[in-house]
């Protein structure tokens, strides 16, 4: 070993022609090696660097993707669970819903809600329906004059209905008139009940195609 090394220092880099036989083909075959690295990457791997970086990048957002659905997959009992909540509690605001049948005495039941908080009734007037997705909406102008105490009274006997009723376009004003008293005042609402549409007509609201025409005979 110790030959080998003091050979190696007796070479002299500016004259290779004088090394020993195994050096020059050592130094040959080392030459040779390193020129066909330098060679693979100029040749193979520059021009492969953009695709295997795209890869990698692609690789990355794959196991993000992965990791991502794995959650979701974990998380799908509570995810049905919540399905299911949101599907009963629309079932109880349906419930809420009164159909055709039930619309005269729910605008009784508004129109006895003024009367039992002490109010002056003096305009009840049921709208045109508007049709909605699976739903008609219902409104009441309604004008009721009365005590302050009278229209907290009747805005709370109107949210403990069994039905939906919503107040809108909500103005108080001064009672007014010679007869009233001072603390009289006048409540202009617009009181909106609401009702399920049956599958008959929620089909009938449905958008129609132009009626096909029959094509003239003759040639």
């Amino acid at each position: 070993m110790s030959t080998f090394v003091e050979q190696l220092r007796d070479l002299d880099p500016n004259d290779p022609s004088r090394w020993p036989l195994p050096f020059r083909l050592g130094a040959i075959a080392l030459i040779f090696v390193v020129a066909a690295g330098v060679m693979s990457y100029f040749l193979a791997w520059k021009d492969k660097k953009p695709e295997l970086d795209s890869a990698r990048a692609e690789e990355t957002q794959l196991l993000l993707t992965l990791e991502t659905k794995a959650r979701k997959a974990a998380n799908l009992d509570n995810y049905k669970a919540q399905l299911a909540e949101m599907e009963r509690s629309f079932g109880a605001m349906l419930r809420k819903l009164p159909d055709k049948t039930e619309v005269p005495n729910l605008l009784t039941d508004i129109s006895q809600q003024g009367a039992g908080a002490g109010l002056d009734q003096q305009l009840f007037q049921p709208e045109a329906q508007i049709n909605k997705d699976f739903y008609a909406e219902l409104p009441i102008k309604m004008r009721l004059t009365g005590s302050y105490h009278a229209i907290g009274a009747f805005v709370s006997g109107i949210a403990a209905l069994p039905r939906i009723v919503t107040l809108h376009d909500v103005e108080i004003l001064p009672g007014g008139g010679k007869d009233t008293g001072t603390d009289q005042l006048q409540l202009n609402v617009t009181a909106k009940t609401y009702r399920y549409l049956d599958e008959e007509e929620q089909a009938a609201q449905k958008p129609q195609g132009p009626a096909g025409r029959r094509p003239n005979a003759g040639g």
